[in-house]
């Protein structure tokens, strides 16, 4: 398959573009951030993405939504990355949609689906326990009570997870931390009883939760999916997330290079335009390199997804790994070129690396995702 856009693609781009751009530049970010705005993100721009579809992108139709997929979720993540746009778009329209459709019984996909898809139900996946990425090894207790389970543990970088009507937490029904086979997904209720939720204010001005579980309670209808085979539904959820936060590492890379490209052809350095220096051309050729290549593997990684989901793992590994790194460089050479105001809080582009390092960790940075690969190719 082509590694382009197609014309409905490139259409979807830049209808997502013009309201971005518009609505949520990134002084929409550095107003919230300045205000401790206690939501974190703007409940009317999220019902302008749902009036405009994108909140039910992934949504199948006959559950209201318009049934498209990973690639043009990855297309409107990219351009949430140029302006790094606050969103509950991830959690929501993203992971939690991709649970459901992939894991829902009937019942549960009818409750939910249609209310992600209109705009009126924020959801949230909850699975890492530590400071560092470990899918396997949940340890977040589901004992069996009754009817059902009751839930003991904490989750940590629960993304949204302080705005979420619905929570989709992934624990353990058997077996040990670091073992596939025990792991069960379920649909909680945020405001059960012996659930506590604290926001997290993170580096880059994102939203995130602490959320401890203590004897809640939930019901065999809440289990998402086959009890202790959770494992598969879950990496699935995720390498679909993996593809999504790549998108906007790449849309957040491309837009740091394009403000300092254009600050090298403005900024003068004894009696010269600093982007003459040949050392500076060369790094700003390598950087637009390592982007376009990037670009393409991030697609490539949607694509497979979209048409071999079951064999998209390794592909998703290359495009976050590569995503993560490229990101990194950009940031990094987007401070350094702009020089000591590239470090100031004034300056925007401080924000970018505050992101981007988040996205790095977020699912799986690069080293935990090369890793996989080598796992994957048996080295």
């Amino acid at each position: 398959m082509p590694l382009v856009l197609t014309e409905e693609q490139s259409m979807l781009r830049d209808s997502a573009r013009g309201l971005i751009s518009d609505k949520a530049p990134v002084s929409h970010l550095r107003s919230l951030r300045d205000s401790k705005d206690e939501t974190g993100f703007s409940r009317e721009l999220w019902k302008a993405f749902a009036e405009m579809g994108f909140s039910g992108l992934l949504v199948p139709e006959n559950f209201g939504g318009s049934g498209l997929g990973c690639v043009e979720a990855g297309v409107v993540m990219e351009e949430i990355g140029r302006t790094l746009m606050p969103s509950p778009f991830l959690s929501t329209a993203v992971l939690a949609v991709s649970a459901l459709s992939r894991g829902g019984s009937d019942a549960q996909k009818s409750a939910h689906l249609p209310k992600i898809a209109d705009g009126s139900l924020l959801a949230a996946l909850a699975i890492d326990e530590g400071a560092k990425h470990r899918p396997l090894q949940i340890n977040l207790q589901a004992v069996r009570s009754g009817n059902g389970f009751k839930l003991n543990g904490a989750k940590a970088l629960v993304v949204d997870g302080h705005t979420a009507d619905l929570l989709i937490v992934a624990a353990r029904t058997g077996g040990a931390a670091g073992e596939r086979d025990g792991l069960t997904l379920f649909l909680v209720d945020p405001k059960a009883k012996g659930i506590a939720i604290e926001r997290t204010a993170m580096v880059d001005a994102h939203n995130a939760a602490r959320i401890e579980f203590s004897n809640v309670e939930v019901n065999a209808d809440q289990v998402l999916g086959e009890v202790d085979q959770g494992g598969a539904l879950l990496e699935g959820v995720l390498n679909i997330g993996r593809g999504a936060v790549a998108s906007e590492m790449v849309g957040l890379s491309e837009e740091v290079f394009g403000r300092t490209v254009t600050y090298l052809k403005e900024r003068k350095q004894f009696g010269k335009l600093i982007g003459e220096f040949q050392a500076l051309q060369h790094r700003a050729s390598q950087l637009y390199i390592d982007i376009e290549i990037t670009r393409a593997a991030v697609l490539k990684a949607l694509q497979t997804l979209d048409g071999d989901f079951e064999h998209a793992g390794a592909a998703v590994a290359v495009a976050k790994a590569r995503a993560g790194t490229t990101a990194t460089l950009a940031v990094q050479e987007g401070v350094q070129m702009h020089g000591g105001m590239g470090m100031t809080d004034q300056f925007d582009i401080g924000f970018f690396m505050k992101r981007a390092r988040v996205c790095q960790e977020l699912f799986g940075d690069s080293n935990y995702h090369a890793d996989q690969l080598a796992r994957m190719k048996g080295y």
